[in-house]
């Protein structure tokens, strides 16, 4: 299982991950598998269901040599867990058959509901679906309810016709953009197609003799393919009576030696034409005044004068196969200069209108409460609307507009599903960017390569028209393809209303009603869910604002249990104590809807005894006893966070029971004496 779900992290095509970013979404092997575990009895326990024992062996044949006893029954029980856990064989009607019949033969009345409160990305509920339990999914965040909505609801509903219209409707989205956006994003003269722009932000140096504009660069590297290297140098260029400037030049590198170093290293950033280094501070100064300095600053002439510079455009050439390079010129800065006088236009035309309704452009401020996650506000971003450059302000409002147009009379299914590719845009055509110049693929990077929202100094704005990353067509043609395989398993739905916004300490299920409560909390001070989804939330709510919960609002950061990473600018009081007793509250709560005889799992991995023993609390005083506990490796060794760092590569699945009200109270000598015969 641990191989399966630490694989399955690199799969990408016709994953249910890539309908939407969702943070520590948890493998649907290891969500699979326990949970089949959780659902089966054992036939070597004395108290395992006679009908069960007979109907099983019976059942494995499909895939196996039938069991000739209990022995044999059980260790075949486990291999198929194991292998039903490999993402080949998810939807594999063989193996789904054998598994929902299992789970027939273990439940014959009726068939299990599986409850998860922090459903979250939702492997834990979809799981449940595929092996033919009834579920009910839950969160508190709205973003999180749309990905459950379209996962749970709409695919296994709809099946195959979903993609075939989704397709159809996007593709009509696509067209209408093309033709209001083509002019700010103009062919070249040769024919050429850009995919990419690259830019850096700008400082000034402080020198007294010197002045210079400092292009913030993280890296020189445009293309580090074996057959095509490209990066970038500079010339410093040195005129009578001006300032020194750097210009650009685009070159071969014979080697990784050949390629100047960067500009910018920890926020420090050392001036190509004197040498000296410009300190943190003064750099987040300068920045600030720009208000993060993603846009180009022009003069009444329409001349480039400071901001952001353009250091590359990445072209496609007709006829030709592989990314080509150029330097900018007058007719890139002309486009983006028509951007901020249209972004001035739509601006003006809210405010004449008495500003009725939501900001043509996200002007809700970043909280900040994850301050040393959400980094950007100390560099003058204070409001979301400030990530991004006038250009893709213009393009995701007229991308937003068209999707909250899709005619009345269009099934609601397609306007959640169009909001969930309008996500992918926004989430590559940002001022935070990154350009990949891997040898695998050069592309722009999505935003979140790590639970954080740190600033970047160069960055890639990607082409909403193209085909390629980042664009509409790209991540419309994704989402088709996903729902074109999870369709393919033939999951039923099994619950009239598997999803709901609730909160985990007032669940809306009344007592006893479930037979597995398994769920994936938040892990102490990891992910600041609510913080990072605002990201998206602020572009749903103009793109599908009638799917969104509380539409003129951002996620509550108040009722979800986790810790804020302390911080001089933060005013949260979420700490340990508070994440305790949430999670005692929402413990409790899984304990009153939990059937007496019914099982739990709750998964945890944290790199602090801090983190373990809020949470073990939590379930101690939410009623519960811990029977068992599995490590499952599911994180990828290679990942952005893992790199030379103590990261988790295994997740704990805490296996639980109700504790019931009359248990006794263990002794301490008495645990002492059982110590050393358990170590």
């Amino acid at each position: 299982v641990s191989k399966h779900a630490a694989r399955e992290k690199s799969i990408r095509h016709g994953h249910p991950s890539t309908l939407h970013l969702w943070w520590a979404r948890r493998p649907l092997a290891s969500s699979r598998a326990v949970l089949l575990a959780l659902l089966l009895p054992d036939p070597c326990d004395p108290a395992c269901p006679e009908a069960f024992a007979a109907q099983a062996p019976e059942i494995l044949t499909a895939v196996r040599q039938r069991p000739k006893d209990a022995a044999e029954l059980r260790k075949a029980l486990l291999w198929f867990i194991g292998s039903f856990a490999n993402w080949g064989l998810a939807a594999d009607p063989t193996y789904l058959r054998v598994a929902r019949d299992l789970v027939r033969a273990a439940h014959p009345d009726e068939a299990p509901l599986v409850v998860d409160p922090f459903a979250g990305g939702g492997s834990i509920p979809l799981e449940a679906l595929r092996v033919g339990c009834e579920t009910f999914a839950s969160d508190l965040n709205p973003v999180a309810c749309l990905i459950l909505k379209v996962m749970l609801e709409e695919i296994p509903r709809h099946g195959p016709g979903l993609a075939e219209e989704l397709r159809r409707v996007g593709g009509e989205i696509k067209a209408a953009a093309e033709k209001e956006l083509a002019d700010l994003y103009p062919p070249d003269p040769d024919g050429a197609t850009p995919i990419a722009y690259l830019w850096a932000r700008t400082v000034r140096c402080e020198a007294p003799a010197c002045g210079a504009e400092i292009p913030l660069l993280r890296s020189a590297w445009l293309c580090r393919k074996a057959q095509r290297r490209r990066a970038l140098r500079t010339r410093v260029v040195r005129a009578e009576g001006e300032r020194p400037h750097v210009e650009f030049e685009i070159f071969k590198p014979a080697s990784d030696r050949a390629v100047p170093a960067g500009t910018v290293m920890r926020a420090k950033a050392a001036c190509p034409c004197c040498g000296v280094v410009l300190p943190p501070e003064r750099v987040r100064a300068q920045l600030t005044e720009q208000r993060g300095g993603a846009d180009v600053v022009f003069d009444d002439a329409g001349r480039r004068v400071g901001g952001a510079r353009l250091t590359a455009v990445v072209t496609l050439q007709p006829g030709e196969t592989g990314r080509h390079y150029r330097l900018p010129t007058e007719a890139d800065y002309a486009a983006v200069l028509a951007a901020q006088v249209r972004l001035a236009g739509i601006l003006g035309e809210w405010e004449r209108g008495e500003k009725q309704g939501l900001c043509p452009v996200p002007d809700e401020p970043i909280s900040l409460n994850e301050i040393r996650r959400i980094s950007v506000p100390i560099y003058g971003m204070a409001t979301w609307g400030d990530l991004f450059t006038s250009r893709q302000k213009v393009a995701l409002f007229v991308l937003t507009g068209l999707c909250d147009s899709v005619p009345a009379d269009e099934r609601m299914e397609h306007k959640r599903c169009v909001g969930l590719s309008m996500s992918g845009v926004a989430d590559r055509n940002v001022s935070l960017a990154t350009w990949r110049p891997q040898a695998d693929q050069e592309k722009i990077e999505h935003l979140f390569a790590r639970q954080a929202l740190p600033m970047v100094w160069d960055f890639g704005e990607a082409v909403p028209l193209s085909d390629s990353t980042g664009s509409f067509g790209d991540r419309l043609n994704i989402l088709v393809k996903t729902i074109s395989a999870m369709s393919g398993g033939g999951q039923t739905l099994h619950a009239a209303n598997p999803v709901q916004a609730a909160d985990a300490i007032n669940h809306p299920l009344p007592d006893q009603a479930a037979s597995v409560w398994f769920t994936d909390p938040p892990y102490y001070d990891a992910v600041p869910y609510a913080h990072l989804s605002d990201f998206f939330l602020v572009w749903l709510k103009r793109a599908v604002p009638d799917y969104i919960v509380g539409s003129h609002d951002l996620t509550s950061k108040e009722k979800e249990i986790v810790v804020d990473r302390p911080h001089r600018l933060s005013t949260s009081t979420k700490n340990a104590t508070t994440y305790e007793s949430g999670m005692a509250k929402a413990f409790a709560e899984g304990h009153r809807v939990l059937h007496p005889n019914g099982i739990g799992s709750v998964v945890f991995a944290h790199k602090t005894t801090e983190g373990w023993e809020a949470l073990l609390s939590g379930m101690i005083q939410g009623g519960w006893t811990i029977t068992g506990s599995w490590p499952i490796a599911t994180e990828m060794g290679a990942r952005l966070n893992a790199r030379e760092t103590a990261s988790l590569a295994t997740s704990i699945h805490l296996v639980c029971r109700p504790r019931p009200g009359d248990a006794p109270v263990g002794d301490w000598g008495d645990v002492l004496r059982a110590l050393p015969p358990r170590v």
